[in-house]
């Protein structure tokens, strides 16, 4: 027997603050989030911008441990669906870990680091003065945060669920492919709940690679899918959402806001950082989510949340992909990439799009690209630019990928 994969409620926090009607002023009005960064020196490198929340402010993620923005992104998901302490949920992330607290260690950083404001419900954590650093747990407790094995038992103990723990750390993908996963548990019967959840916060470590690999804008934009691209940049992202058996949430009287329907994910392998110059994978995983949607050619989809990182490889590799997946109606159903707001979110870019994607559902707003300039020739769809667009919009699917060529494919319907 196949159970049906319901989503009743969600967390999420962006460079634009918390919850929707943060992402509806920025994310659906096409306004980015990018500007210069003050969270670390970022004299020694080719840009200072990012899509970091502002240093200060009173939405800021900035001195946070990761397990904190998790934790917080979980208890907004559970309150929203209405599960409380102690409820049976599997916990999947998708995280790398917190390399913050590895770059404060090798330079000598000591005991005092600041923590969430207010104090946080996990392990080791202490109160805080706005802006003022005050005596936490030891350094090796702090050193968990960098395994993200253990960051998943963190969070699920601060959460006070019982369930099994998972952590999937494989790059773009990881909580894309922490959703997928607890589809394929609750579709089997093997769970009924699941805590599926990512992130990723501005950091100097992750931020110096990329910029040493000549990945990030010149220009401290990102125009996906526009000829004027010059690269991606990096951004603040956590969210979390709750699935569950469709049958599960009825028994419970829980409201469903979406439906998975869909999900598939493959492997072309064909360069260690460089997409397939035909998308294959991405067109594998593609398919795979809509034959189980059962929709093959894709003609009951409404949107496409895109991959769509700016950089010069992957956008018209991402085309291409999408054309082979739905060659008779790629032309005709709009494709947007959030990242032109958001920045890149890394792990977290799975769950982060996929709420924007539920989101463009309920709200029947198709949030555009923004920056978009002049059009690519190959990049050749209608790629909502830069406005919002207004849309009846029944089915969307949201797709990521990451290096070594991974690819991943979620449909989510309307109720």
């Amino acid at each position: 027997m196949t159970h049906e994969v319901t989503v009743t409620g969600y967390g999420v926090r962006t460079a634009f603050g918390e919850g929707a009607e943060a992402l509806r002023r920025g994310v659906f009005a096409g306004v980015p989030a990018f500007r210069p960064t003050t969270r670390f020196d970022t004299a020694p490198y080719r840009t200072a911008v990012a899509a970091a929340a502002p240093d200060g402010a009173g939405d800021s993620v900035e001195g946070w441990a990761l397990r904190d923005a998790l934790g917080q992104c979980g208890a907004l998901a559970l309150g929203m669906a209405g599960l409380g302490v102690g409820a049976e949920a599997a916990v999947l992330l998708g995280v790398a870990g917190d390399h913050r607290s590895v770059t404060r260690y090798w330079r000598g950083a000591g005991d005092s680091v600041p923590v969430a404001p207010g104090g946080s419900p996990y392990e080791g954590r202490g109160s805080v003065a706005a802006g003022r650093a005050v005596p936490r747990a030891p350094i090796g407790a702090r050193l968990a945060d960098a395994v993200p094995a253990r960051l998943a038992e963190l969070v699920a103990g601060g959460l006070g669920l019982t369930g099994s723990r998972l952590t999937f750390t494989n790059a773009c993908v990881a909580s894309a492919a922490a959703i997928i996963h607890a589809c394929r548990l609750i579709s089997s019967g093997r769970i009924e709940v699941a805590v599926c959840a990512g992130g990723y916060l501005v950091e100097e470590e992750t931020f110096g690679k990329f910029d040493s690999g000549r990945a990030l804008s010149r220009d401290g934009m990102v125009r996906p899918f526009s000829a004027d691209r010059t690269g991606l940049l990096l951004g603040d992202g956590v969210a979390a959402v709750v699935l569950e058996s469709a049958e599960h949430a009825r028994r419970r009287g829980a409201r469903p806001l979406a439906s998975v329907v869909g999900w598939g994910a493959a492997t072309d392998a064909h360069h260690i950082a460089q997409p397939h110059p035909q998308g294959a994978g991405l067109a594998r995983a593609a398919q795979q989510a809509l034959r189980r949607a059962g929709d093959p050619d894709g003609a009951s989809l409404d949107y496409v949340n895109a991959h769509g990182t700016g950089t010069k490889y992957n956008d018209g590799a991402e085309t291409r992909g999408l054309r082979a997946a739905f060659p008779k109606h790629a032309e005709s159903i709009p494709v947007s990439s959030t990242k032109s707001t958001t920045g890149h979110l890394l792990e977290a870019a799975g769950v982060v799009e996929f709420v924007i994607t539920m989101l463009a559902l309920l709200d029947g707003v198709l949030p555009p690209t923004a920056g978009y300039g002049s059009p690519d020739p190959e990049c050749d769809l209608d790629y909502v630019p830069n406005d919002p667009r207004p849309a009846d919009v029944r089915r969307a699917l949201t797709i990521n990928a990451a290096f070594g060529g991974a690819n991943t494919a979620l449909v989510l319907e309307r109720p």
